[in-house]
């Protein structure tokens, strides 16, 4: 069996929403206009446009009444202001400095060899003579910063990375 569509009058297809009218739509004059008149109505309320009061003063003088009047009269209360308090805070004498110095004295020893200064080959041994610094300030003291190794004077505890080259 297969499926026949039913020949003849039936109800016609969608076609789709119709057409808008030519010209402006009702829902235009709603969407311009409520607005609008919100707007109206809210500087009439703000501004005091149309109010029943009569504020402005446009009585006439003959159609006031005569009557008793009240008279208000206001005392202000003054305060006496608090005292001007000046707060001085005192600096203190600043401490004096006291530098302390330290004189050492080094001796440095005459190089007991004078033919070995072409030696590069670093056999002369790791102290080299009777040179001995305690510290590389006493080798800054004594003008003999760097010190190289097999130089007189150079220790292993004057190098702190180790290349051979001390107080650097």
């Amino acid at each position: 069996m297969s499926y026949q569509p039913p020949s003849g009058p039936g109800p016609a297809p969608y076609v789709g929403p119709p057409a808008p009218a030519p010209g402006r739509p009702r829902w235009t004059r709603k969407r311009v206009l409520l607005p609008l008149l919100a707007v109206l109505f809210f500087l009439g309320l703000v501004l005091g446009i149309g109010s029943a009061d009569d504020t402005a003063g446009t009585e006439n003088a003959a159609d006031a009444k005569a009557g008793p009047t009240t008279t208000v009269t206001a005392t202000p209360t003054t305060t006496p202001e608090p005292a001007v308090t000046e707060t001085v805070t005192a600096d203190p004498e600043p401490a004096p400095t006291v530098t302390r110095t330290k004189t050492v004295r080094v001796t440095v020893a005459p190089a007991a060899d004078d033919n070995d200064s072409g030696d590069s080959d670093g056999s002369s041994g790791s102290g080299g003579g009777s040179t001995y610094y305690a510290n590389c300030t006493a080798v800054r003291a004594a003008g003999a910063a760097p010190i190289r190794s097999g130089d007189p004077g150079y220790g292993s505890h004057l190098d702190r990375d180790g290349d051979g080259v001390a107080c650097e």
